[in-house]
């Protein structure tokens, strides 16, 4: 039985849905997103709410019941109150900046790393005295905007020795100990 698949999706006052088959369409005021679903699984329409049923009970289709349940409530998360992710560079003479849609990031390497955004991401450098520089990424896409930061992210990964890269606000590192001293 799937718990996540089961439960409806509440669409908010601003937000339309549409469903043209297997296509879904959800517009709000960040703006416009669709999604192709798999024919096993049928996503009904009902005043403020929609459902997601699957024509069968075998394993595959079990799975995609909940995913697909799960992405039609991220777009309409996204298109209402939208998404947010706080990246920071840890290190000593890392920085970055932005002009309109590229980042441009000094992050040890002999060259600027020069980092081309999409469109439907909204990005922001912030870098204050004392503070480890911030990227601030925001879209109505979750899907994108997780595959944009893991990117950059990908650019220079935290060591575990120092704690050096680009890292998620909040996130907790391993870290390793260094050689110990002899004697």
């Amino acid at each position: 039985m799937s718990r996540i698949g089961n439960a409806p999706v509440i669409i908010p006052d601003g937000v339309t849905v549409t469903v043209n088959k297997n296509v879904v369409t959800v517009k709000g005021k960040l703006g416009e997103l669709s999604e192709t679903i798999d024919e096993r699984i049928t996503p009904v329409l009902e005043g403020k709410q929609l459902t997601v049923t699957r024509k069968d009970d075998q394993k595959q289709s079990r799975a995609m019941h909940g995913l697909y349940r799960a992405l039609i409530n991220n777009m309409v998360e996204g298109v209402s109150k939208g998404y947010t992710t706080e990246q920071e560079l840890v290190g000593v003479g890392y920085r970055a900046a932005n002009k309109g849609q590229i980042l441009e990031l000094s992050l040890g390497y002999s060259h600027n790393v020069v980092f081309q955004l999409p469109k439907e991401v909204e990005l922001k450098t912030e870098t204050l005295k004392g503070q480890n520089p911030k990227i601030t990424l925001t879209s109505c896409d979750k899907q994108l905007l997780g595959q944009v930061a893991s990117k950059i992210r990908s650019l220079r990964k935290p060591e575990p020795y120092k704690g050096k890269g680009i890292k998620f606000v909040g996130e907790q590192l391993r870290r390793k100990a260094g050689k110990s001293a002899g004697k």
